[in-house]
This record gives structure tokens, sequence and C-alpha cells, in this order.
């Protein structure tokens, strides 16, 4: 199972300042015997933890199991009619106080680069291809449920040459439906290259090539 990390900040800094670190996000990847499963643990920069993912897609790229953990709060869910979820306090093990939650999305997204990866092959656009997606988001540090509606285009695919040889990266444009907020996302197999907030910055071995998608 690859590893590698990620360092996270924001997309702007103060005036007159960079983008500031909010820390990095060390992860594994790999296809497993269903589809795809990613795990990460994301740390501040003094090492404190602040997440924790594990989603595990199927073999169409649907969240067939999803755990993520922020802070005091855990959320749990999976594709279910769309996507349904169980979100919980931390200290609340047995979910006595646990909501439950369902939205006829297609999937869900949130911080983790991991969420990028699993839309982008959920949707498996062709080169010029575009698609309008609907996603639960789970916004940190409370993990509070939200829908967000995106637009996905995948606008070309560029080779570098590496140590390891050629390497394809796909340059999707993501639009934020409601407010036209556009951002551009760098993907190469299931890994994200480099995203406004992203920045690729360890990989123990290339990124794994996407399965292909079952016949329907």
């Amino acid at each position: 199972m690859p590893n590698g990390r990620y360092s996270l900040h924001t997309d702007t800094g103060p005036a007159g300042h960079g983008p500031v670190l909010l820390g990095e996000e060390r992860f594994s990847c790999a296809p497993g015997p269903v589809g795809w499963r990613y795990v990460s643990k994301t740390y501040a920069p003094d090492g404190t933890v602040l997440a924790t993912t594990d989603l595990t897609l199927d073999s169409r790229s649907r969240p067939l199991r999803m755990e993520v953990r922020s802070g005091d709060w855990q959320v749990r869910g999976g594709a279910v009619d769309g996507v349904a979820w169980v979100r919980s306090a931390a200290d609340d093990p047995a979910g006595e106080q646990a909501v439950e939650g369902h939205d006829r999305a297609h999937g869900f997204t949130g911080t983790s680069p991991a969420f990028l990866v699993a839309t982008a092959r959920m949707l498996g656009l062709a080169v010029g291809a575009s698609s309008r997606v609907r996603l639960v988001e789970l916004t940190e540090p409370v993990l509070a449920p939200r829908t967000v509606d995106q637009g996905w285009q995948l606008a070309g695919v560029d080779v570098h040459d590496t140590d390891t040889g050629p390497l394809a990266v796909e340059r999707y444009l993501v639009a934020d439906l409601a407010t036209g907020e556009q951002r551009t996302v760098h993907l190469a197999g299931d890994v994200v290259v480099a995203a406004p907030g992203i920045e690729l910055e360890e990989l123990a071995s290339p990124p794994n090539a996407w399965p292909a998608r079952p016949a329907d």
C-alpha cells in the first residue's frame, strides 16, 4: 500500500504574505478486493492529530464505507440510495446521541484529498467532457454535513517525464455551482498532485493506475 504526504495550507495568507501552513496529511492508498481504499491522519504543524480519514470505494468508485474523525466528532457513512451517514460525538462511543442523515447525493467531499480522487474517478470523464455532481460536504472541525453542487470538467491531460517513466496528469476544472468559484485540480492515478490548498510533498512509489470501470 504506497504511502505519501500532502501539505495543507490556506489558498492565500495575510496581506503581503503567502499561504499559511495548516498541517500535513500522511496517507496510504491502493486498489483493493472491491475497489480502492485510502487511510490517513492529518497533523497540525505542532504534531497534534487533527483528523483521520478511512475511505473505501467500490468498483464504480462509490463510497462503500467512509469514516472521518475530526476534533470531538466522527462521521460514518456510505452509499445507500444516495448516501447515508451517522454523525456522533467522539465521547459517545455507543452512539446514544448520534444523528443520522441521508441525501440523494453521489458521494461525499471534505478536507482530505481523498475526496477529490473519489469524485474524479466516480465521474470517469473523457477529455473535454464535463458533469454536474451533488456531494455531501463534511466541514471541519465539527464535521457538519451540507449539500453542495459542483461542476467538473476534464480540461486536459499533461504527460510529464519522470524517473519511472511518463506520468499522465489530469487537469480538472472544478466549480462551486452556488458561488461560481472555480479551482484547478491535478490528478495522477489515485494521487492529487496539486490543488488549491494541497501540495503533494512525498510519495514512496508511483501513483496507482486506476482500474477500468466494469461494463454497465
